[in-house]
């Protein structure tokens, strides 16, 4: 499954956007996407997740809805109405698991929809299914 996330150039890693409040979850999630051979940058928040994908220009973004400031969905707005980020995939990764939270991310033009807890081997297999799209 290592091999799993080479893009065309065989030079680069993928690189994701891991935005979530818990450092528990981020700091594992990141270790093990980097054992996947994947390029992780973490953002705490709304704000530091757009602030990140402006700058990093990821591959693809996990984005938590539940954040202090500004929450997933209100990044995933600005994301969407950006020219330059619009086309980033996102895979909402969230303990929110109502069918209006699900149309709602939906509506804002997510890739996928990740319930916690989840398993990290169905988590790498979607994030493989987006890129594999894109």
């Amino acid at each position: 499954m290592l091999g799993l996330f080479k893009t065309k150039k065989k030079t680069s890693q993928v690189k994701i956007l891991v935005v979530d409040d818990e450092p528990d979850l981020v700091s594992t999630v990141e270790y093990r996407l980097k054992f996947a051979n994947c390029s992780v940058v973490t953002a705490s928040n709304g704000q530091q997740g757009l602030e990140q994908a402006a700058a990093q220009k990821p591959d693809l973004i996990l984005l938590d809805t539940n954040m202090p400031g500004m929450n997933g969905h209100e990044m995933l707005e600005r994301l969407r109405a950006d020219p330059a980020l619009k086309h980033i995939p996102v895979i909402m990764v969230t303990a929110r698991c109502e069918p209006q939270d699900i149309a709602a991310a939906s509506t804002r033009g997510i890739s996928d929809y990740v319930t916690k807890p989840f398993d990290f081997a169905q988590l790498l297999e979607k994030i493989h299914a987006v890129l594999k799209d894109k």
